[in-house]
């Protein structure tokens, strides 16, 4: 395979050096070739809160992503793939690596942004939000760029090479394995997720590039856990297992067979729940700004990650977000305690404190908390039942031990 690379140049002022990005671009006959349409979203059996925390993220980017973790073969990178087709266009400025937007100077690359400065009008087009994976063998210059520094020194150029996060730009990172993942790689990508910036600096030269994306992980918890600290920075949290309903696992496999054997016929045969669901998706991104949470509810909100000893405010601020996006994706504008008990589950859920020797998972820890927080006394009377339930079954076990013609004591005792 042939490349070939695309270079930018700029001149500035003696006092400081040029700035040039070069990136490698594909040949003609590579860029006429079809590509293969991804697996339907809609057709995915099952897991619906792995569905639900990926189309939250895309009515409302900032909650900040999602892990999910779970057993192979479940559907986690093929859910995550087949999302691409249910995003957005966005406006860019053609053959701009870090898919700077046209009008938006919060948005645009360095080198964009420079031509903005100057008054210059910028060409636009729009293209599909990117979908950028992120492979586990990638070094940190193939993740954040990298500068050459011969060039800086010796010819006075800024000579910069985009990454991933680069890439990535106003789109989804997607990293399959993220448990497997060197540590150091995890901050650096989680840091310019949080802060939307990239910056690289080699031997006293520095280089910022915006890097706003969705960070979407996935992982087998069998092979490695992620540090606390990593886990807190994901918005959402959802633990998927294999599918055990024979209906759902036939559809799957039935559909599954008839991708293969022709991906578009059969994503012809669903286009119009793509489209509906599509739409759904864009109206839910314009009521999201109308959509309010009272006072009570957010009162309820904290209370619930204080009664679950979470550490610091992000499960706060999150679960009050991911309760708007739900509430704007079912196309209301004022959120219930409905809302915070669907959604509370997959923002807390990995935020816990984790004993190894605890039966109870995080997920449903969440949901008993709050039956004790919004509904007290069906949850009491809940409890009494367990109570008395319980002192009845150890009466029945006790009389069942005592044998028969046993002395039962005197009478009346």
């Amino acid at each position: 395979m042939f490349t070939h690379t695309a270079a930018i140049r700029q001149r500035c002022p003696a006092s400081r050096p040029r700035f040039l990005v070069s990136a490698v671009a594909a040949p003609e006959r590579l860029k006429a070739a079809k590509k293969r349409p991804a697996f339907p979203f809609t057709r995915l059996a099952g897991q619906e809160d792995m569905k639900l925390a990926l189309l939250l993220n895309v009515v409302d980017p900032s909650i900040g992503g999602v892990l999910i973790m779970g057993d192979r073969g479940t559907g986690k990178s093929v859910a995550v793939r087949s999302l691409v087709e249910l995003l957005p266009m966005i406006d860019v400025v053609p053959e701009d690596p870090f898919n700077s937007h046209p009008t938006d100077p919060k948005l645009m690359g360095p080198y964009v942004l420079d031509r903005y400065a100057k008054g210059e009008k910028l060409p636009a087009t729009t293209m599909r939000t990117p979908l950028v994976e992120l492979p586990l063998g990638a070094t940190e210059d193939r993740i954040c760029g990298t500068i050459d520094i011969e060039k800086a020194l010796g010819e006075g150029i800024k000579a910069y090479e985009p990454g991933l996060l680069a890439r990535a730009n106003r789109g989804i990172l997607y990293v399959d394995e993220v448990n497997l993942l060197d540590d150091g790689l995890v901050d650096v990508v989680l840091d310019s997720a949080a802060g939307g910036l990239n910056t690289v600096e080699r031997e006293g030269i520095s280089i910022v590039h915006p890097a706003k994306f969705i960070m979407i992980g996935s992982g087998n918890p069998a092979e490695g856990e992620l540090r606390p600290q990593l886990l807190d920075r994901f918005g959402l949290s959802v633990n998927v297992e294999t599918l055990m309903d024979v209906g759902q696992r036939t559809q799957m496999v039935m559909d599954r067979i008839a991708y293969e054997a022709s991906a578009d016929k059969f994503a012809e045969t669903v286009s119009g729940d793509q489209d509906e669901l599509r739409q759904k998706l864009s109206a839910a991104r314009d009521l999201l700004p109308k959509v309010q949470v009272s006072r009570e509810l957010k009162l309820k909100i904290s209370e619930l990650c204080s009664y679950l000893d979470i550490d610091g405010v992000r499960g706060d601020i999150t679960t009050n977000k991911g309760v708007r996006a739900f509430c704007a994706f079912e196309g209301r504008t004022t959120a219930t305690k409905a809302d915070l008990e669907r959604i509370a589950p997959l923002v807390l859920n990995h935020r816990m404190r984790k004993d190894p020797l605890d039966p109870i998972d995080g997920g449903t820890k969440v949901r008993i908390a709050l039956r004790r927080l919004l509904n007290p006394e069906a949850a009491k009377a809940e409890e009494a039942k367990k109570k008395k339930a319980a002192e009845e079954a150890a009466a029945a076990a006790a009389a069942e031990n005592k044998k028969k013609g046993a002395w039962g004591g005197l009478p009346g005792r």
